[in-house]
């Protein structure tokens, strides 16, 4: 070490070091070579995927209709009421959209009967919030099971996350990282990482 260098103090040479370090990091950006072409390729799928996800979030924020009808959208719907506790809700809905996809199906009474004791019967497995009149009707209504005999509950559980589960989807931490391109993302990462910095200096 240098005689002007030795003669500053330990704290002024831990600061320098400290600069020297955090600008080599912001200045580092390594080369693709050989099998790295690969792996960008591959990023630039995520990043399209990412891109397609988005405009896909957008859809869901225009109507609860449009988010049941994606099949992704069903996935993280799904997700978020998991962490809500409360994910029989929109496996009921599912349930019910499957059980009248098959209305010549021979078993459909013992099918209802299932869905019954799974999803609306007092003390259920997986019970869902419904009034007791709505319940009743529905139990009355396997004696001659058909499409219809869930109709009623299928409603009342559907207008029930619109109004409550949905609202609190859109404003959730899980709806606005899914919101974002891969390239606001990275803006995002960029931003973060100087703040850390600058934070640290």
């Amino acid at each position: 070490m240098c005689k002007g260098l030795a003669a500053l103090p330990a704290t002024c040479l831990k600061s320098a070091k400290d600069i020297k370090h955090k600008i080599g990091f912001l200045l580092q950006k390594p080369e693709a070579h050989g099998d790295d072409k690969k792996t960008l390729s591959k990023g630039s799928t995520k990043a399209e995927k990412r891109v397609h996800l988005a405009a896909d979030v957008e859809k869901w924020k225009q109507s609860f209709n449009h988010l049941l009808n994606s099949e992704s959208g069903c996935v993280v719907f799904t997700k978020f009421l998991r962490s809500e506790f409360s994910e029989e809700n929109v496996e009921f809905w599912k349930v019910c959209q499957e059980y009248k996809k098959n209305p010549a199906c021979d078993s459909m009474g013992e099918r209802a009967k299932q869905i019954y004791q799974q999803f609306v019967a007092v003390e259920a497995p997986n019970e869902v919030n419904l009034d007791a009149v709505t319940r009743d009707e529905t139990r009355q209504n396997l004696e001659n099971a058909d499409p219809s005999c869930f109709d009623e509950a299928q409603s009342k559980i559907y207008t029930l996350m619109e109004k409550d589960s949905y609202r609190r989807f859109l404003n959730s931490k899980l709806i606005q990282e899914l919101s974002l391109t891969s390239q606001e993302r990275k803006k995002r990462h960029f931003v973060d990482k100087r703040e850390a910095l600058t934070d640290g200096a």
